[in-house]
């Protein structure tokens, strides 16, 4: 029969319709020799092609040859001009492993057969897994079931359908049973597939039970998912007695719950799944899936009965416990499958309103991630305010996300009510979104609004307003060229006793410099000299560069001599320059008579940078 489908597959010539010609030593040293090459230099056409002419002969290659040949058509891992493509390959390869299973099963190796099926499962090729398992039992060639029977199931599961494996799992429990093959017995994973595929996809009750009668035969104990499935079944059947047992013998409730509330839901009989959800409130702190809740949602929206769904809420809030997570309460998992099945959720706030009852902070947080994912941040901002006026505390992962996004939209005026709101919520944990603000602010060169944020927030005790915030607003103002504001900032940091550093001077020498504001340098120089910050390198280079420019030698030199009280090193030499280029501006001869001193200023300045002309 093989040798049939052998000749199918492309080749020069067909076999010969005369008797199979034995060959000799000679024939087959030399074909064995080829092969092997072929193998080495993957020529995988040379390769089939000698194959053939063994089978052509009736005869098999030298077993390594052999299982490396097989090996070599199922590697997923071949690649070239002359390499068939993998599922070609596979064809061949599982016409070889038949051709040897119905030849001579010894031949083949269990490592190679293990080969093959992998390469199936990838390929997700089913039905030659499953027809080369038959070609196993028909010619009773039994590999243990542990080695092959996960990849089977694996690749009829990629397939779409496990009805197909239920006929082998019924063989391999004959084999246990009926021929005391031990090592042929399917395991709990093959039984719960095969009780899957009888009440998932035959939803028949007589196969079901024909599994759990094998299983218990072979002394295979049910888990939790062998309870699931009879659960669907059962609740699909509407057989309510037969649950009532599985609830007594379950140690997983949610499994069995989450099941027969997909039967429940299959059927229509949305009374049920409710029923299943509050009962499972009352027996302890547990929650279902998202796939459970979309199942739900699915059904009693396509039921059009969205009053019941909104019922079952409020009834659920009632008896979770105070203390659940947000995430794991009935309303949140509700609502937050409405939006992921595109129906509305802020519908299903107003029915809630006009059933006047309340869901909890659940069924407010999927909606305002929603909102946060749409950059709808005023909408989010309205939402919270409706929350907080009807006594609801919102969570601060919620508030930190929606400021987060209204940052990033660059909607300040929601992210700072929504600040706002938290503070009148009394949330203790405001250091991060406060500095998601500021940081944002910056990032967007809003320093007025910074500066009012700042000052509304200085009180706070929850918020720790720093001396490097009141730099970041006066930065933002000097990058501006807004000087009025960047001093009147600075003086009520002063005011506010907080201690300016290096960075607050060098900013507003900065800002200076960059509108040729040279005075107010010679006044930050005395503020500076009145305050506790040490002068540095970078801060004297700031401070001459500026005064140099600005022709205020006198004030200049000052900064020279802290420096050497202060053993600050100065270049000098790089001042030399700006000096040239600042004396080409001074009318020096008319400068001589009316102001004496600051030519003495000058002349003391350019003895220090060395120039004697």
């Amino acid at each position: 029969m093989l040798r049939k489908t052998l000749t199918l597959l492309p080749l020069r010539r067909p076999f010969s319709s005369s008797a199979p010609k034995t060959l000799t030593q000679l024939q087959r040293s030399s074909f064995e020799s080829s092969l092997h090459t072929s193998l080495t230099t993957h020529d995988t056409e040379q390769a089939w092609k000698l194959f053939r002419s063994f089978a052509a002969s009736s005869s098999l290659p030298d077993k390594p040859l052999l299982n490396s040949l097989i090996t070599h058509l199922s590697s997923p891992l071949l690649h070239g001009d002359n390499t068939p493509p993998l599922k070609h390959r596979l064809k061949r390869a599982f016409v070889s492993a038949a051709y040897v299973i119905e030849k001579d099963p010894t031949f083949l190796e269990s490592d190679t057969l293990l080969t093959l099926f992998q390469s199936m499962k990838l390929a997700r090729a089913a039905s030659p897994a499953l027809a080369l398992v038959n070609c196993m039992f028909k010619n009773r060639f039994f590999v243990p079931f542990h080695l092959w029977g996960s990849l089977i199931i694996d690749t009829c599961r990629e397939s779409g359908t496990l009805l197909p494996f239920l006929k082998v799992f019924k063989e391999s429990c004959r084999l246990s049973i009926d021929e005391n093959l031990d090592y042929m017995k399917p395991n709990l994973e093959a039984s719960n597939a095969a009780l899957e595929a009888c009440c998932l996809e035959l939803e028949s009750l007589p196969d079901a039970e024909d599994v759990i009668e094998l299983m218990d035969v072979m002394g295979v104990k049910p888990d939790e998912s062998t309870f699931g499935f009879l659960a669907y079944l059962y609740a699909r059947k509407g057989l309510k007695e037969k649950i009532k047992s599985l609830i007594d013998v379950s140690t997983c409730k949610r499994v069995l719950y989450s099941n027969m509330i997909s039967g429940y839901v299959k059927i229509g009989d949305l009374d049920s799944v409710s029923d299943v959800i509050l009962h499972s409130l009352k027996e302890g702190d547990f929650s279902f899936n998202e796939e459970t809740y979309c199942e739900v949602v699915k059904g009693f929206i396509e039921s059009k009965k969205v009053k019941s769904l909104v019922k079952l809420i409020i009834e659920a809030q009632r008896l979770e416990s105070e203390s659940i997570d947000i995430d794991r309460s009935v309303g949140f998992g509700i609502v937050n499958a409405c939006i992921d099945l595109g129906f509305s959720g802020k519908s299903i706030l107003d029915e809630m309103d006009a059933q006047g009852g309340s869901g909890g902070i659940g069924v407010y947080v999927p909606i305002l991630k929603a909102y946060c994912k749409e950059n709808r941040t005023s909408e989010a901002t309205q939402l919270v305010r409706e929350i907080s006026s009807s006594g609801v505390q919102l969570d601060v992962e919620s508030y930190k996300a929606l400021i987060e996004a209204s940052m990033t939209k660059q909607d300040f005026v929601s992210a700072l009510a929504l600040f706002r709101d938290m503070r009148e919520a009394r949330v203790v944990d405001l250091k991060g979104s406060y500095l998601t603000i500021m940081t944002g602010l910056l990032e967007n060169q809003r320093p007025e609004l910074m500066a009012s944020f700042v000052e509304e927030v200085l009180d706070d005790p929850n918020v720790e307003v720093k001396s490097h915030d009141w730099n970041s607003i006066i930065h933002a103002f000097c990058k501006s060229k807004r000087l009025e504001d960047a001093k009147r900032t600075f003086r009520r940091m002063v005011f506010l006793q907080y201690e300016p550093n290096h960075q607050t001077y060098l900013s507003l020498i900065n800002g200076y410099v960059s509108c040729e504001r040279y005075f107010e340098v010679v006044v930050l120089w005395k503020e500076f000299k009145e305050g506790r910050t040490k002068l540095d390198r970078d801060l004297a280079d700031a401070f001459l560069n500026a005064l140099v420019k600005g022709g205020f030698f006198g004030t200049a030199m000052q900064v020279v001599e802290k420096c050497r009280e202060m053993k600050v090193f100065v270049d000098k030499w790089r001042y030399k320059q700006a000096f040239m280029e600042t004396l080409k501006k001074l009318r020096l001869p008319k400068l001589r008579k009316r102001k004496v001193k600051k030519i003495e200023f000058l002349d003391a300045f350019r003895n220090w940078v060395g120039i004697t002309t």
